[in-house]
């Protein structure tokens, strides 16, 4: 393609690389300009370089848009690894872990998600959602919101909720779930004081009750009025274990898909999350009803109940992005690895021919930015798309001998890791370690919150 024209100078400039503009772009020795928060142009070897206040020499290193993480539990890392969790079923852990996530405190979910962002602007991440469903003391969304913006990370905070306790037969304490009403307003307030639907916005607002399980039918059906009022997006948990099939069965009389559609979230506003278990018909019919849905493939194998099909789930007209999940079930946010675990699910399902590296990175990007209503200004880095990108390293031990195909050498050796990541224009990892100055003083009061969660949960 022709280089756009660029106003001079361009604020930054990332040349000698092998550029992944988009799925069906790609410029061995090509450089992308960057001006004002946006891709201003791209170019190749043979095209001259724009002038430009500041210059990123890739060395030859892989360039592609930033990875989109579509399902995510930020709070989460503070309980990584935790014993008594670590060799349940989904509900066991669940079980498990909801009594320590009910001393959460504003604090905590201000560090917590603030060392997420950085974990995840280091594995190749630049927009992130995050499904926050505990709310046991008010103000969590917000102390999210300041992390994202303190870090100048592209956010999307979903309102999540559960109404359901173990007393009225859902799994979660009394202690985390709230009524109807406080969550309505709550997630109204939310929206008012977060949610931008402008270009290039930085931060967004989506409703998430919880799952199927842990919030009533009430719930549903108003966050998805509040959406059709507001255009914000809906995102829930859906089909992710065989004993939600019995459950949904059992209170709703119907299957899960069934009662999606049932509650008014079968629309192109609703992405899911895992999505491991419904029929091909359902798939395709929730395909045509402009529904996505989010593939954790790490957490899937950490919990060991299976995985969708992400490929076959897109054949039949499903968007699918990936996600990382919760730290308390993966212990690790890194977007370069679910993107690789993709393809390795992929082809371990489906044959060595069924998926590559480029079908991975299409779903860690395109695919995740369509979950998220984003697919025109993120996932791809064509003129006027949003300046989110990364810089790809790999140790030149691991990349000896991989000559032929830099995006299957990406996935297929490794670990990678993000040189440099940029959003919206802004390097915030640079020679491989993040742009954080408070990061020490966080990691320390995220310890100490962390030693003070489990050491009451543990007695």
């Amino acid at each position: 393609m022709s280089p756009t024209p660029v106003p001079a100078p361009c604020d930054t400039l990332v040349h000698g690389a092998h550029l992944v503009v988009d799925r069906d772009l790609e410029i061995p020795g090509g450089w992308i300009a960057l001006r004002d928060g946006r891709v201003a142009a791209v170019g190749g070897p043979a095209d001259p370089l724009p002038a430009a206040a500041a210059r990123i020499d890739a060395g030859g290193r892989l360039v592609t848009p930033g990875l989109i993480n579509t399902h995510h539990h930020m709070y989460q890392n503070l309980t990584r690894a935790y014993a008594p969790a670590i060799n349940g079923s989904l509900f066991d852990w669940l079980t498990a872990l909801y009594p320590v996530w009910a001393q959460l405190d504003v604090d905590d979910v201000e560090v917590s998600t603030y060392v997420a962002i950085v974990e995840l602007l280091m594995g190749g991440c630049t927009t992130s959602s995050d499904h926050l469903y505990v709310h046991p003391r008010p103000g969590f969304l917000d102390a999210q919101v300041r992390a994202a913006r303190t870090l100048g990370f592209r956010f999307v905070a979903t309102r999540g909720s559960m109404t359901r306790s173990v007393e009225d037969g859902g799994l979660p304490p009394a202690s985390v779930v709230q009524d109807h009403d406080s969550i309505m307003a709550d997630a109204e307030a939310a929206i008012a004081a977060h949610h931008d639907p402008a270009p290039g916005a930085m931060t967004r607002v989506a409703l998430a009750p919880c799952s199927p399980f842990s919030v009533s039918e009430r719930i549903m059906v108003s966050s998805a009025e509040l959406s059709e009022r507001t255009g914000v997006r809906l995102h829930t948990h859906l089909a992710e274990d065989h004993d939600e099939d019995d459950y949904c069965a059992e209170v709703y009389g119907c299957r899960p898909v069934e009662y999606l559609e049932r509650v008014g979230w079968a629309g192109e506003r609703t992405w899911l999350a895992h999505f491991i278990y419904p029929s091909e018909e359902e798939v395709a019919r929730l395909g045509r009803a402009g529904v996505g849905a989010t593939q954790c493939p790490s957490s899937n194998m950490m919990i060991g109940h299976g995985t969708m099909d992400a490929l076959r789930w897109r054949e039949l007209g499903l968007t699918v992005g990936l996600g990382c999940d919760g730290s308390a079930s993966t212990d690790s946010a890194s977007m370069w690895m679910e993107t690789r675990n993709a393809l390795l699910l992929g082809r371990l399902r489906n044959g060595p021919a069924s998926m590559r590296a480029r079908d991975a990175l299409d779903l860690a990007t395109r695919g995740s930015a369509a979950c998220l209503g984003w697919e025109d200004e993120i996932g791809h880095l064509r003129p006027g798309a949003c300046a989110d990108l990364v810089v790809w390293e790999t140790h030149p031990v691991a990349l000896a001998g991989a000559l032929t195909d830099p995006v299957e050498g990406w996935l297929r050796t490794g670990p990678a890791r993000a040189w440099h990541t940029l959003v919206a224009g802004r390097v915030l990892v640079r020679d491989g370690e993040p742009v954080a100055p408070a990061l020490a003083e966080v990691l320390t009061a995220h310890r100490r919150a962390a030693v003070r969660l489990q050491a009451a949960a543990l007695g």
